[in-house]
């Protein structure tokens, strides 16, 4: 997906969060597709250093239909691409700037969306075919330097920024401000082993704060 009918698509989205499901098991896979869905999400990624991620990628891609967008994070390589391609996923999100990869993600028809931190690393990103940046992790790429990102970046180019995003509409609101489209959503929403009624909690947690955001 180039970057304009990604970004098209993304001002589309009430709840432009990426849910980062990191060590999330098979078997809780399909019940935390389901809250999360509930709760607004639509983009849901798992990275492949999970249990058993292309398991629940495929499992999580027939739960959520055409409602929503499956994915892998930490992808790496080529052949982690394909793996995800052939399991159903339609997102590769990665924690770097590798051009082979975006490159083989945008020929497989998936979403592009590589990890950056500088300016070089987000425009060798856009000419690789990426759909979108990650800006990782946000803990350094704060909203001063989201500020000077956008300076620079086509305005069709969604930028979101992931790493230490808390439910909190004030921080949300200064990246936003910024220039930030959204935001992936790690440790703060998911961690392994959790109990799918604090996953809800947490989720809801996260759209309040992104409706207060917006207002």
């Amino acid at each position: 997906m180039d970057p304009k009918t990604f970004s098209t698509r993304w001002k589309q989205e009430p709840l432009p969060l990426v849910a980062i499901l990191r060590g999330i098991t098979p078997a809780q896979a399909c019940e935390a597709a389901d809250i999360l869905l509930s709760c607004g999400f639509h983009w849901l990624e798992v990275p492949l250093n999970s249990p058993e991620p292309l398991e629940s990628i495929r499992l999580m891609r027939k739960t959520v239909g055409s409602e929503g967008f499956i994915g892998a994070g930490t992808v790496l390589t080529v052949e982690q691409v394909d793996q995800v391609a052939d399991c159903g996923g339609q997102l590769i999100i990665s924690p770097n700037c590798d051009p082979e990869v975006i490159r083989h993600s945008v020929k497989r028809g998936l979403i592009s969306m590589p990890g950056v931190m500088t300016p070089s690393e987000a425009f060798s990103a856009i000419a690789s075919g990426a759909s979108a940046l990650k800006l990782f992790p946000a803990e350094h790429v704060t909203p001063a330097i989201t500020k000077a990102f956008r300076a620079v970046v086509p305005h069709d180019v969604a930028c979101l920024p992931v790493g230490g995003i808390q439910p909190n509409a004030a921080q949300m609101r200064s990246y936003i401000q910024a220039g930030a489209n959204g935001f992936g959503l790690g440790g703060g929403l998911y961690q392994a082993g959790m109990s799918m009624n604090l996953l809800r909690e947490r989720a809801q947690a996260y759209q309040k704060a992104w409706r207060e955001c917006a207002e």
